[in-house]
């Protein structure tokens, strides 16, 4: 169990590099648009953006070594820690200094992330042995919600599409953890080719690509963050209960496990709303073009 903690976390920093990366990268374009081939192409000439894309890959493949030695509600709620990598990187990064406030934000996420791992104790259950019907209706379920949020996202305007189209990249991210899981699973026991999540994540992984583009250029980080950080460890929670059968603790646990989500959307949003990070999108974006960026 160690080891599928320290790869989360990892993953987690590598992720959060990319973010920095890509966001120095994205910055360059004109925010709001829809992503289109000609910035696509635009993107793909900028160091920083191939540095975000390789970041992007070694991220992922420690999260599916994580996922391959640990349970699903275990390996996704650590990747919340990615916000506080980014804010730390960032203030490295760009010789910003980090302030009490977001200090007491970083400590305060990560005894949330542990009181909430504490609380919930996840046991049992199997990707593997859950039961086609559980499948279907988990990616039905998933699908339909990403589609509903993507569709009010593009009706909307400024924050709250930023924030709608957050919320449908994290839920798409949390799928995307659950066809690892059940991937993983597969080849464990010799089956991983033929197993329909292999080429389910063929197709998924570029899309999460996609729509991650599209939430980067939609708005400011303080609408998008919150929602993309907090709704992935949430479907993950789901899909490894409600399809997997991973068994968590009830009882006064329960008390424990609400503490620990309170405390880490609080500091989400804190650490969401920090000038350092804020700085890349609006008022430092405009002051120091050549240093700014933004977060996924």
């Amino acid at each position: 169990m160690l080891v599928s903690v320290v790869l989360a976390v990892a993953a987690a920093a590598a992720n959060a590099t990319a973010s920095v990366l890509q966001r120095m990268a994205a910055r360059r374009e004109p925010e709001g648009g829809r992503l289109s081939i000609r910035i696509l192409w635009d993107l793909a000439r900028q160091p920083a953006w191939l540095g975000g894309i390789t970041s992007i890959l070694v991220g992922f493949a420690l999260q599916v070594a994580a996922l391959a030695t640990g349970p699903i509600l275990l390996i996704q709620p650590l990747l919340i820690v990615e916000l506080a990598f980014t804010l730390v990187l960032s203030g490295l990064v760009f010789k910003s200094p980090l302030h009490g406030r977001e200090w007491v934000a970083i400590g305060g996420m990560s005894a949330g992330v542990a009181l909430l791992l504490v609380g919930l104790a996840p046991s049992g259950g199997s990707p593997y042995a859950a039961s086609g019907a559980r499948w279907m209706w988990g990616c039905v379920g998933t699908g339909l919600l990403v589609a509903l949020l993507l569709a009010s996202g593009h009706r909307a305007r400024a924050d709250g599409r930023a924030a709608l189209l957050g919320v449908a990249v994290g839920t798409w991210f949390g799928f995307t953890a659950a066809l690892v899981s059940g991937l993983t699973a597969a080849f464990a026991v010799g089956q991983g080719f033929q197993a329909w999540q292999t080429y389910a994540l063929v197709v998924a992984g570029p899309a999460g690509f996609f729509l991650l583009q599209n939430a980067l250029r939609a708005g400011r980080l303080v609408a998008s963050q919150p929602g993309l950080t907090l709704s992935n460890p949430l479907v993950s929670v789901a899909w490894g209960i409600v399809v997997f059968g991973e068994e968590v603790r009830s009882g006064a646990w329960v008390v424990a496990d609400l503490a620990g989500a309170v405390l880490v959307a609080a500091c989400t949003v804190l650490l969401a709303r920090s000038p350092l990070l804020q700085d890349s999108g609006d008022e430092g974006s405009r002051r120091r073009p050549e240093t700014s960026m933004a977060k996924r």
